[in-house]
């Protein structure tokens, strides 16, 4: 039987099971991905702990059990809770999607972990660009589960990324230069060597190069989602777009 005490992690998600448990996804720093289920928890019994149980609360779990499913033994609190909100709120959703969807249960992702926790900090900050937050996140989730993207050279001549020019981006080989790109225009497979060159070298691109970016990774962790898009897409929106539209018309309003 499987002993685990006092592990760092985070509840993905969690669903009623029988009358009185919750079958929890969580994320955990040794473990990485886990099925727990929190006994008696939606009874009267159980409220407080049950209170802790929530996405973006910190956690220390320890549970029992052997197999896929793990049952629940103890939790506290591992610090406060993000108070987050609006866009941010929408975002630690994504997250929590994104990372059960593409991670298998019981494969450690140690780094991973701590990279999860860190975005969550910084959609927390006041004045941060979400957006931009969340493509550095998936770029380095995509490498830390083995997707990593070709961020340097062309996929087939293997030259260096032109900042000037435009590329098909493949999710298994990277970038393909395209010959004869139309001026002004954007097609789905489509992004600026610009675009590619920011995201490689951590830094933010601009309103354009972001747009670019949201669709480039969507359409990579499409790819590896065997197809089936995630939930939160159909809710979240584009984020920078909306954050760029309301400083437009605020300094719209101020000219």
């Amino acid at each position: 039987m499987l002993r685990t005490d006092q592990q760092p992690a985070h509840v993905l998600h969690a669903r009623a099971y029988r009358e009185t448990s919750l079958l929890l996804e969580v994320f955990s720093r040794d473990h990485g991905r886990m099925g727990v289920i929190a006994r008696g928890v939606r009874g009267p019994r159980g409220q407080s702990r049950r209170a802790l149980l929530q996405p973006l609360q910190p956690l220390l779990l320890s549970w029992r059990g052997r197999g896929e499913l793990m049952t629940l033994a103890a939790v506290e609190a591992a610090g406060a809770a993000l108070a987050l909100q609006g866009d941010a709120l929408l975002s630690a959703f994504y997250l929590n999607e994104l990372v059960l969807r593409l991670l298998p249960r019981a494969e450690p992702h140690t780094d991973l972990f701590w990279r999860y926790a860190a975005c969550l900090g910084q959609m927390a900050s006041p004045g941060v660009q979400i957006g931009w937050e969340l493509r550095r996140f998936e770029r380095d989730l995509l490498t830390m589960v083995g997707y990593g993207l070709e961020l340097g050279v062309e996929a087939q001549e293997r030259e260096r990324l032109d900042p000037q020019a435009r590329y098909r981006f493949d999710p298994e080989t990277g970038p393909q230069r395209i010959a004869t790109p139309q001026t002004n225009t954007f097609t789905a497979t489509g992004i600026s060597g610009a675009a590619l060159i920011a995201l490689r070298e951590d830094r933010m691109p601009d309103a354009a190069g972001q747009r670019e970016l949201r669709r480039l990774m969507r359409g990579v962790l499409l790819h590896h989602l065997g197809g089936r898009p995630l939930h939160a897409w159909q809710v979240l929106g584009d984020i920078n777009d909306g954050l760029q539209l309301r400083d437009a018309s605020a300094a719209e309003d101020q000219a």
